[in-house]
């Protein structure tokens, strides 16, 4: 299975935060499942911590690349085509990296890691209880 971390699912599951349920951190350390990590992900922490919206993620940002890589998680780069996607995506969902996040999951065909119910009216799939 394809895994697309939302950007709380990422955060908790380098903080070991019990927020993230068990069936799903089984399914991120499954070695059978891709687990993908978005660019978009890494701009809205990055976005938000400047703004001073999010505080004790310095450190991870600084080395955000080994943190992804010692998971063996993968890069998910922003392409046109995600771009054209989040665009065009109906609704008034304004929240311009969840756009990119739907878009991204449905053009790599991957499961949404996420607690976002709203997620489910863009035909995405889900993964969370």
């Amino acid at each position: 299975m394809r895994l697309l971390l939302d950007t709380h699912a990422l955060l908790w599951w380098f903080a070991g935060d019990e927020r993230l349920p068990e069936k799903v951190r089984s399914f991120i350390a499954d070695r059978q499942n891709a687990v993908l990590v978005s660019a978009a992900s890494i701009w809205e922490i990055a976005t938000k911590h400047r703004l001073g919206k999010l505080e004790g993620v310095g450190e991870l940002l600084a080395d955000i690349d080994t943190y992804v890589r010692d998971q063996s998680f993968d890069w998910l780069d922003i392409a046109a085509v995600h771009a054209l996607r989040a665009g065009l995506l109906p609704g008034a969902h304004r929240d311009p990296f969840d756009r990119m996040l739907i878009a991204q999951a449905l053009c790599v065909e991957a499961v949404l890691v996420s607690n976002e119910t709203l997620f489910d009216g863009f035909g995405v799939q889900r993964l969370w209880n």
